[in-house]
């Protein structure tokens, strides 16, 4: 079995740079995909609490301990704390839930989701009277404070941040006592984040690259998207390799140094996905998948495009 290569968080913890999102995973059949993967080779998995599916992933975990497959310690569990429990009395409880519905005792990393937050309560997508996203005023500052406590309670081993864009970043690092090891964002040959991810690694923050594969399963997608793995360009790299279009924009991906996660509840494709070890694409490859990059975001969050601190809808440069 291929043994994953490891990437060194600013914390000295190693970290699989490959994994298994669950994002629009169904609860019936994420279970079964936790399992294959685990049997595959994987050893992360990123969850989170508003993908509504944890209890299921957590089954699968425990059936692969139970088995003797692997142990907690061979795992890397990554979850992330939603926008309405921003407010930092309400952090520990969220990280508790998400703990309790995965059946852990503490978590590898827990990110803040979002930069900006929502309204507490019941809810996970608020809306006020008249239909609009409800917002609540909290200052990431302050809970990155509280995330820093439950990292120190020994809750999460790390902690980091995701969708932060450069001005965030920095004023988060203004007031942080632990910097964040990772900055999960959108990242695929549309949205290659070039200068993001430089400046991440400039300060000590890997990229953990979500949607890798261009998340084609999106909700909102329309019949006339361009389609990322068609392109004829990343299929003639395929080609050279004997690989799929999905393959290679994977391997895009890790050898850029980013942890990527791309999704499926497919075995074959959790496989398929998983099988990119064995080749290396050149720097000509590199820059070819670069030129693909047209600002193409495919989770741009919309409905809070007037929040403060929405990190897309603000004009900054990236």
């Amino acid at each position: 079995m291929v043994k994953v290569p490891t990437v060194k968080f600013n914390n000295g913890q190693t970290f699989p740079i490959f994994g298994l999102g669950t994002w629009k995973s169904e609860p019936g059949k994420v279970t079964q995909a936790v399992k294959d993967a685990i049997d595959i080779g994987y050893r992360h998995i990123d969850c989170a609490h508003v993908y509504g599916n944890e209890k299921e992933v957590g089954e699968g975990i425990k059936a692969k301990i139970a088995e003797g497959v692997v142990k907690r310690e061979d795992l890397y569990i990554t979850s992330k704390l939603w926008n309405t429990f921003h407010r930092p009395d309400l952090v520990e409880p969220a990280l508790k839930t998400t703990l309790k519905n995965l059946g852990l005792e503490y978590l590898d990393l827990y990110l803040i989701h979002w930069p900006f937050a929502l309204k507490e309560g019941k809810e996970l997508f608020p809306v006020d009277a008249s239909g609009k996203t409800a917002y609540s005023d909290v200052d990431f500052v302050d809970t990155w404070k509280a995330m820093e406590a439950v990292c120190k309670k020994g809750l999460t081993k790390s902690i980091g941040i995701s969708n932060f864009n450069k001005r965030q970043i920095e004023r988060l690092l203004q007031h942080a006592t632990i910097v964040p090891v990772t900055n999960q964002i959108e990242c695929h040959p549309h949205l290659t984040q070039v200068k993001l991810s430089e400046f991440c690694k400039s300060k000590g923050i890997l990229i953990t690259a979500y949607s890798p594969l261009g998340s084609p399963d999106r909700p909102w997608a329309k019949p006339d998207d361009p389609k990322l793995l068609d392109d004829p360009k990343i299929k003639k790299i395929a080609e050279k390799y004997k690989k799929t279009p999905a393959q290679v924009v994977l391997r895009y991906q890790v050898q850029r140094g980013h942890i990527t996660i791309p999704k499926s509840i497919t075995k074959s494709r959790i496989q398929e996905n998983f099988n990119i070890w064995d080749f290396e694409l050149t720097p000509q490859d590199i820059q070819t998948i670069n030129s693909f990059d047209c600002n193409g975001r495919i989770c741009p969050y919309d409905d809070s495009v007037t929040h403060k601190d929405h990190p897309f809808s603000h004009g900054d440069e990236y």
